[in-house]
């Protein structure tokens, strides 16, 4: 029986998302969007690695779990090894043998594929893709795009490859989603003939979450998403808006790479060019030293010295003017997306918070609506302040713009995804 025949009474899918010293995984069934198995090998190279495998309760449909990349597990409380992992291929390994050890190892014919999270596909990549080598060598010829990403996502790919030849792999990639902006929304201003050259416009990030919630947010209102305008605030640690019509990426908040857009909690996020020029020519900074600046000591860490919003909170609440104030610039730059993809979409149907800022932080969802009734938006108190983990509406009945948290689920579409390109013979998800 060939892979592919065996795949057609699959229902399994692994998801890897592979990182340049660790590897998380997860383990779906895709009858019911289940969690079999959720993982993490870290410091893979390190002289002492650590792998966490899980156990998830099992049953149900557990896309509604905290995106923060917080232990979904509910089951056995997780097993741990720690050792050296030399590299990937080790890594993996590790991982096999803790999946056999609960009777789903990956040599299971209930597997059906694996998926793997891509950062960067460039404008070549519009939708997931069975991966051979032709495909591995056009996501290594965008290395450059994304050089701290995709070198890594390689890593795993290969690294699946050789350890399950005969199965089929899947790359999903980050950008896809934004693949379907208007060309004046994802050009630059600058020389065409410079652009075009050197690869340079709008891909945007966050792309599978951004199609995860999108989808998540018509399913709330009841509606197709080709009949819902959405605005999507994926807000964590990086944080990107899109604004999505009809189910497609209009516009986006992140461009040539994830610096640009929103505060985040290290990236600066939007900024006049020139500061790189004045910095460079003033300061005498290096061009690594600039580029360390903006994506690893600015946003809410360079404002304040803190990038977890809840820390940011209590420094409030203790009346610290540095939290604040960067508490003030976050939002700022919040409504300013928010009213200007409002103008883009020119209807807007809903506004979606989601990720581990966006799902939790109801401060963050109050403050970034407030003053903006004019734009259809407010806020019931009560209801912003229920924690959960279902998609939920938090704006008052009536509001002409729903206010939404739907809490993301990028390993769930990913295998959504992997498990859709694989063939159409298979169970329903629920």
């Amino acid at each position: 029986m060939s892979s592919y025949d065996a795949a057609d009474t699959a229902t399994r899918v692994l998801v890897l998302n592979s990182g340049s010293s660790s590897l998380k995984y997860q383990l779906l069934d895709m009858r019911n969007g289940s969690r079999l198995a959720v993982g993490m090998v870290e410091r893979i190279g390190e002289k002492t690695s650590r792998l966490v495998h899980t156990l998830p309760e099992s049953g149900g449909d557990s896309s509604d779990g905290d995106s923060s990349g917080g232990d979904s597990s509910g089951g056995d409380g997780g097993r741990e090894r720690t050792g050296r992992f030399a590299d990937h291929a080790k890594a993996l390994e590790a991982v096999a043998d803790e999946l056999a050890h609960d009777g789903i190892g990956l040599d299971s014919p209930e597997l059906a594929a694996i998926g793997h999270r891509v950062v960067h596909g460039g404008l070549g990549f519009s939708e997931p893709t069975l991966i051979d080598d032709g495909v591995l060598a056009e996501i290594e010829r965008l290395v450059p795009l994304a050089p701290l990403h995709n070198p890594a996502n390689l890593l795993g790919i290969r690294t699946a490859r050789a350890l399950r030849p005969d199965l089929p792999q899947v790359a999903v990639f980050d950008t896809a989603f934004h693949t379907t902006m208007p060309e004046y929304a994802a050009r630059y201003a600058i020389d065409t003939a410079t652009a075009d050259a050197h690869r340079i416009r709008r891909y945007g990030f966050h792309g599978t979450s951004h199609a995860y919630v999108s989808r998540r947010t018509a399913e709330l209102l009841g509606k197709d998403p080709s009949e819902v305008n959405v605005i999507v605030l994926h807000l964590g640690n990086g944080a990107s808006a899109s604004a999505v019509a009809g189910g497609r990426c209009v516009d986006t908040s992140m461009g040539l790479t994830p610096l640009e857009g929103l505060v985040m909690g290290t990236r600066s996020g939007d900024i006049d060019p020139a500061v790189t020029f004045h910095l460079r020519r003033v300061a005498g900074m290096s061009v690594d030293e600039i580029d360390e600046l903006l994506n690893k000591k600015s946003g809410l860490v360079g404002l304040c010295g803190d990038n977890d919003m809840r820390e940011i909170r209590r420094r409030i609440d203790e009346g610290d003017e540095r939290a604040r104030l960067a508490f003030d610039i976050y939002i700022h730059r919040l409504k300013k997306y928010i009213g200007a993809y409002s103008a883009v979409l020119g209807r807007v149907d809903a506004v979606a918070f989601t990720a581990g800022v966006g799902e939790n932080a109801a401060e963050v969802r109050e403050a970034a609506v407030a003053g903006l009734e004019a734009l259809g938006l407010a806020m019931d108190a009560k209801r912003n302040a229920v924690r959960s983990g279902e998609p939920r509406i938090v704006s008052p009945d009536g509001a002409r713009t729903v206010v939404a948290v739907v809490p993301t689920d990028e390993e769930l579409e990913i295998a959504r995804q992997t498990f859709a390109l694989i063939g159409e013979d298979r169970p329903a998800i629920a």
